[in-house]
């Protein structure tokens, strides 16, 4: 039971901006406890994320740039899922457009809010293992700015450590797919 014995009661939902890959809304609840309030929510279709490890035990990143961060952040590859598409299509396309490897074997590693705070947005991760370079890749989003990046799993550590400048999602991720990538926990 996510809310309890009874759910919050719906009074009112209004859409204030349909956007190409997101929604915003706010909606007036009345809790169990007969509070009512206002929560603003970005409505999000969601989005899968790889973790695509090269024959070598690489992991092949992003460095892409982020309109919101005013910069360039380390990521593995990721895409918003369509609608009525299954994440697991999502990040297989995404990751051959982003980076120009195509995985012939695939891992869930699970699935995980993203900013629960303010979205409804959910990451669906996976491993993306047994890698194949593209001899002629599909190419980037007309408004994508992407850099590939080839990483050891304990170099990666050591930028999130060091504080460099990687998104939540990836970070979430590796440590989902540490257990695979033969690092000490």
């Amino acid at each position: 039971m996510p809310f309890g014995p009874e759910p919050p009661q719906l009074i009112k939902q209004k859409l204030l901006y349909r956007g190409r890959k997101f929604n915003y809304e706010v909606i007036r609840l009345r809790l169990p406890n007969g509070a009512e309030g206002d929560w603003e929510c970005v409505r999000h279709p969601g989005g899968a994320l790889a973790i695509p490890v090269t024959p070598d035990g690489k992991l092949v990143l992003v460095r892409q740039y982020r309109f919101a961060a005013q910069g360039r952040l380390l990521e593995f590859p990721a895409g918003t899922v369509e609608p009525n598409e299954d994440p697991a299509t999502t990040i297989k396309r995404e990751i051959e457009e982003e980076t120009g490897y195509r995985a012939h074997q695939w891992r869930s590693l699970g699935k995980f809010f993203l900013a629960p705070g303010y979205s409804d947005e959910i990451i669906y991760a996976f491993l993306a293992e047994d890698l194949e370079q593209l001899e002629t890749p599909p190419g980037q989003d007309e408004d994508e700015d992407i850099e590939v990046v080839l990483m050891t799993p304990q170099a990666l550590e050591q930028a999130i450590l060091q504080g460099e400048p990687i998104d939540a999602k990836s970070i979430s991720s590796f440590m989902l797919a540490r257990p695979f990538l033969n690092l000490e926990i």
